[in-house]
């Protein structure tokens, strides 16, 4: 006979019977959805960053229609390219620098030219030149790929020296000044006589190389001091008629942007020049070396996409990093906002962060305002 108790307890067992699998039951559903939920969680993250740069690329889009005075340099063969951009517009491009500024570095450049046809070649015939040490043997070996006895490099010396002869006969007549005339001369003489003993003997060795560029390295001297002159007289020229055409006011706040290569972009040529006829007071920040892995396909585009960051970058800095002026300076300037924080970690200074698989609290330093709190 089922009793009360009885009764009451197979009602409690059913009961708890139902519970469990209904608590199994969600556990399982929960277990099947986390995936999802996390990834959804993780985009809507993700989200708040692309919301971000949306808006900083729609400030720097308009921003970049309003800057102004700006002067871009490209840095090319002939001495550089200006642009100047006042109030948006485009007023002018020029290639200020006098022409003898090319004719003297081509000249200048002949020592490298025969080298660069027969680096490959020099595997085993580095011998012990002057400062051997400065070069590094692996570099060395990435160079000089060609195989012991390969002649492949008396084609194209070959025709370099054609290429030389042309310009030592034509010369006379190029009316360039007359000690560049005479320094170039000497170079081309020179050169030619070097290729000549090496296309002789079929074959050539460092000795005898530093020997040639040694010789020639005084008149490689003069042909660089004339490309100096040209440089600095016609960029200085072209930077004062500038300034009387947008007025002392306008040229206080003038930006220059400088694009070059990387291997130039260290005490550029033309940075040095241009960095005398700026406002001094704000020479520093205002003047912008721009390297580049190549010349862009839009060198003006480039260069004020790169200005409007650094601009809107500039005033951003002051405005949301107000209590924390050393990530201010760091996002005024070319650092990463993380980069201290990453130094002081690896130095082993920084509190240890805590992973999805601590379950313990770990204190944290908040970079920007350097409060310690609890994760």
């Amino acid at each position: 006979m089922t009793t009360r108790r009885g009764f009451l307890g197979t009602v409690s067992a059913v009961g708890a019977a139902t519970l469990l699998m209904e608590t199994q039951a969600a556990t399982n559903a929960s277990a099947a959805t986390t995936a999802t939920d996390e990834k959804a969680a993780r985009d809507a993250i993700r989200g708040v960053n692309s919301g971000m740069r949306a808006n900083y690329a729609s400030l720097k889009a308009e921003l970049i229609k309003h800057l102004s005075p700006v002067v871009v340099v490209q840095n090319n063969a002939v001495g550089g390219r200006f642009t100047l951009i006042d109030k948006g517009v485009q007023v002018e491009t020029v290639d200020p620098v006098p022409e003898y500024f090319e004719l003297a570095k081509s000249i200048a450049h002949v020592p490298l030219g025969i080298y660069s046809v027969i680096a490959a070649y020099l595997g085993g015939k580095v011998p012990n030149i002057p400062n051997a040490d400065r070069i590094d043997p692996h570099d060395l070996a990435m160079v000089a790929f060609k195989a012991a006895g390969d002649t492949g490099w008396i084609t194209p010396l070959t025709s370099f020296r054609a290429t030389l002869s042309a310009a030592r006969t034509k010369l006379p007549t190029a009316n360039l000044p007359a000690d560049l005339e005479t320094s170039s001369t000497t170079i081309l003489t020179e050169a030619i006589r070097f290729i000549d003993t090496a296309l002789g003997a079929k074959s050539f060795d460092m000795v005898a190389f530093n020997q040639f560029a040694a010789t020639v390295y005084p008149s490689i001297r003069v042909n660089m001091t004339f490309a100096s002159t040209a440089q600095i007289t016609g960029i200085e020229a072209l930077m004062k008629r500038w300034r009387a055409l947008i007025g002392e006011t306008a040229w206080s706040d003038l930006y220059v942007m400088v694009l070059s290569i990387w291997t130039t972009a260290e005490l550029n040529q033309a940075s040095i020049i241009i960095r005398r006829t700026m406002n001094q007071a704000k020479v520093d920040t205002h003047l912008i070396d721009l390297p580049t892995a190549e010349t862009p396909a839009d060198p003006i585009g480039v260069a004020l996409d790169n200005l409007a960051r650094i601009v809107q970058d500039n005033v951003a800095a002051e405005m949301v990093f107000n209590s924390a002026l050393d990530v201010a300076d760091a996002l005024k300037g070319k650092e990463d906002l993380l980069s201290k924080e990453i130094l002081k970690q690896l130095d082993g200074t920084a509190p240890a962060a805590r992973t999805a698989a601590l379950g313990t609290a770990a204190a944290a330093t908040c970079p920007v305002t350097g409060r310690t709190a609890t994760v």
